[in-house]
């Protein structure tokens, strides 16, 4: 059995570490933790997070919390082609991780909810939501101007972190016409073997709890 756990379901942010862990070809386990039946809540879970929020990773001895930093530490040990090659452009990693969770992240969610058919989701938050994300996707295609990736020619964790986000946008079809190079770049993240490994078995388990 690995010493890698990550904690939540295909219906979390986990799948974010599912996805790093596929393109890292390292072995895991996933522990169900399902926040739609409380489970985050239960005492066992928050002992591993006493935030009762999902995901979380162990390995081995260590904890952590907190889907973009799990894979920032994942990249950092087992990340090969896929972690930052300097100080700088880890920094730049960093920058982008939490760039995607403060900018963009909150209109994202509101996007993606009201795809998935969530209760309380407003046509009032829903333009609002689209309205706003242009901000930081007009900030991303500037960034992307004369570069295939965000630290350069070669796809490592900033991109696949901040694909993660913006991913729903894409599972929305939420019009990325006016971002050129937003689009390609998300089409080329999304395409890669561990993204669509990762999507395939994220629609098998949401079909499942249709059932």
């Amino acid at each position: 059995m690995s010493d890698l756990t990550i904690y939540g379901t295909y219906a979390s942010r986990a799948t974010r570490n599912i996805w790093m862990a596929l393109e890292l070809g390292i072995d895991y386990s996933l522990e169900s933790v399902d926040t739609r039946k409380g489970e985050q809540k239960g005492d066992d879970y928050l002992a591993v997070n006493p935030n009762a929020r999902v995901p979380a990773l162990r390995d081995g001895d260590l904890v952590l919390w907190e889907s973009l930093a799990i894979n920032l530490y994942l990249a950092k040990k087992y990340g090969g082609e896929l972690a930052p090659l300097s100080l700088e452009d880890e920094a730049r990693a960093i920058q982008w991780s939490m760039w995607a969770l403060t900018e963009a992240e909150s209109h994202c969610v509101v996007i993606i909810q009201n795809l998935m058919g969530h209760a309380g989701i407003t046509d009032e938050m829903l333009e609002t939501a689209h309205a706003d994300v242009a901000r930081p996707l007009k900030v991303l295609e500037g960034a992307l101007q004369g570069r295939d990736h965000l630290l350069g020619a070669e796809f490592t964790v900033a991109d696949l972190n901040v694909a993660s986000v913006l991913g729903t946008l894409q599972r929305a079809k939420y019009d990325l016409g006016p971002y050129p190079k937003v689009a390609a770049w998300l089409t080329r993240c999304t395409a890669r073997p561990a993204a669509k490994k990762m999507a395939e078995e994220r629609a098998a388990y949401l079909a499942a709890q249709k059932d």
